[in-house]
């Protein structure tokens, strides 16, 4: 194998660097809180054409990645690299569409939307089927209906292999987004999340990190001694260098001014993976490193795929149906539907921490159901596209709110414009495919035990002490990993005679936070427990406080529709709109207690 040592580091540190500066330059524009409505409406117009959107770009960009990287195996484009790049360019694409969606129809609060690890786990149950097990080296061109096989007459290495799985995926989340668009648009939401409680909740969002440390392990396998560098730089910049502020100078009031700025606090997993990439950069210059692709630590080496970057277009413009015409099956419908109702969890709680951060009053339930509504147009999107992923709130760029002092919803909007361009710019999706696969890995292993902690957190007003949460709490998990293995150990175990009644089984019973949450759910609801001992009191109590927050709420109307919306009474009974009237406690009944879900680090 040919080994090249071009890396395009240069460059894209050198762009890093530039938006450092200028983000510097825009954070001298709001050196104060934005505690105000008027100044929370208004902090975007000086901040509009400013730096700030490349900074929640990139604090984005570790989670958004993640889920092409993830999926590239089971969709069976482990080895071409030219797809890889161009699912991350069109990922971003959508994650920028969507973006521009939730900010200026949904919410209208300054969150940003991306890929959700929600979906991850019933889309790998899916492609787990035998029906979509990637082909051997051996495998043959014989259609498939001459060997007695329901697989796709495909060859190995055509790009229909993993086109046709795509497709399949695709369909799985169109269908199921259509729940979340309904319960969105319909006012249920409220009503199905009063019945989910924290030991709901924690086995659910739990499993979603424990489950992926089969991938966390494939790519830090590849290096351990890499995989665990990045790990350790990750925590150097988030915890132990978090309280250091980091002299900046920016150019204000014609003279230059110099400011302390949290840099690491904010870009410590970005510093992180770009402290390993470096290593392994000089690794590959010096030759340290394997050559031969079969011994170990090879997989670390910066000139692998270096091909993409030279091979990818320099532009190439996402399109509705690129992979083909989405299939829909029942059983990849119903598996996907699990991942709908988490990813509604998380973004709940993220909806009340932005407007937290924002200064922004708790928000009605009319924008809650309207933003839950738009984020299931945006899985829809998404799913047309072909991302392999829907869409969710990302609440490391609510974190960001408050440190760079900008609540403001067009700043975001203008995140969205960059996201749509970066995803245009098909180099810059290739730019990812050569960060090595042990600095992923290592990144795996903060993220998805990040998320797995975020679960264990919604505890925090459960009674500990009282056994029955403890036996819901504990077997729920367990189950959640149990049930899984065993049907992974075992296939073809179940065989009622029903070809799509079997595959209904095997996805649902292989997605590992279907299985917790199910189990959390039905104890929880069905065991006699106060409320207190199970957490929804003082849950509710603290949601309560907050409900009676006085500020106005106009920050949540749909633009030049409120004359329309006053005008006809009917309006007031669609529970989407602001006109929308209730007797019911608004943020009470459908705050969860997942205001931190996946937090950064």
């Amino acid at each position: 194998m040919n080994i090249h040592s071009q890396e395009p580091l240069s460059l894209s540190s050198i762009v890093f660097s530039l938006c450092v500066f200028c983000i510097n330059q825009s954070l001298l524009q709001s050196p104060t809180p934005i505690t105000t409505m008027e100044a929370w409406i208004n902090a975007g117009f000086s901040s509009l054409f400013s730096f700030l959107p490349p900074q929640h770009y990139i604090l984005a960009f570790g989670g958004i990645i993640a889920v092409p990287l993830i999926l590239a195996e089971p969709l069976c484009i482990k080895d071409n690299d030219i797809a890889k790049s161009q699912l991350i360019s069109t990922i971003f694409f959508v994650s920028g569409l969507c973006t521009l969606l939730q900010t200026t129809l949904g919410t209208r609060l300054p969150i940003l939307q991306g890929g959700t690890f929600s979906f991850i786990t019933p889309t790998l149950a899916i492609l787990a089927l035998p029906k979509w097990q990637c082909p051997t080296h051996n495998a043959s061109a014989i259609p498939s209906m001459v060997q007695n096989d329901t697989s796709p007459p495909l060859m190995e290495n055509s790009d229909e292999v993993w086109m046709s799985r795509m497709r399949e995926v695709q369909g799985a989340i169109l269908v199921a987004s259509l729940l979340q668009i309904v319960l969105g648009f319909s006012g249920l939401v409220g009503f199905v999340l009063k019945y989910i409680g924290p030991l709901a909740i924690a086995p659910t969002v739990s499993l979603i990190g424990l489950s992926l440390f089969v991938e966390a392990g494939k790519k830090s396998g590849g290096h351990w001694g890499i995989a665990a560098l990045t790990v350790c730089l990750i925590f150097l910049f988030s915890q132990y260098l978090s309280k250091v502020d980091l002299p900046m100078i920016a150019y204000k009031d014609k003279k230059w001014k110099v400011f302390h700025y949290p840099l690491f606090k904010l870009f410590s997993a970005l510093f992180g993976m770009c402290g390993g990439w470096v290593v392994c950069y000089s690794l590959t210059v010096f030759d340290i490193l394997p050559s031969n692709s079969e011994e170990y630590g090879f997989s670390a080496r910066t000139d692998i795929r270096v091909e993409a970057v030279t091979n990818s277009p320099w532009f190439h413009v996402p399109y509705p149906g690129q992979w083909g015409l989405p299939t829909v099956s029942v059983s990849s419908v119903l598996g996907m539907m699990a991942g709908v109702l988490a990813s509604i969890m998380e973004s709940i709680g993220d909806y009340y921490a932005c407007a937290r951060m924002s200064g922004a009053p708790p928000p009605p339930t009319h924008a809650i159901n309207r933003g839950i509504a738009v984020e299931g147009i945006g899985c829809i999107l998404a799913a047309l596209w072909g991302t392999g992923n829907g869409t969710t709130s990302y609440s490391q760029n609510i974190a960001a709110l408050g440190i760079t002092k900008v609540g403001s919803r067009l700043v975001l909007q203008t995140t969205g414009v960059l996201m749509v361009f970066l995803g245009i710019f098909g180099k810059f999706g290739a730019i990812f495919i050569t960060i090595p696969d042990p600095v992923i890995g290592g990144m795996f292993l903060v993220m998805f035990g990040m998320i797995a902690a975020v679960g264990i957190s919604n505890l925090q007003h459960v009674d500990l002490n009282s056994s029955r949460n403890l036996l819901i709490l504990g077997f729920s998990t367990f189950s959640g990993l149990v049930l899984p293995t065993w049907f992974h150990s075992n296939p073809g175990i179940i065989d009622t005679g029903i070809k799509e009644l079997d595959q209904v089984i095997v996805v649902l019973f292989t997605t590992h936070m279907f299985i917790g949450g199910f189990f959390g759910f039905i104890l929880d609801n069905t065991i006699p427990g106060t409320d207190t001992e199970r957490g929804i009191k003082k849950w509710q109590d603290k949601e309560q406080e907050e409900s009676n927050h006085t500020c106005e709420q106009s920050c949540y109307d749909i633009p030049f529709c409120n004359s329309v919306l006053t005008r006809f009474r009917c309006f007031q009974y669609l529970p989407f709109l602001p006109s929308f009237k209730t007797t019911q406690s608004e943020a009470s009944k459908t705050k969860l207690t997942l205001k931190n879900s996946l937090n950064p680090i």
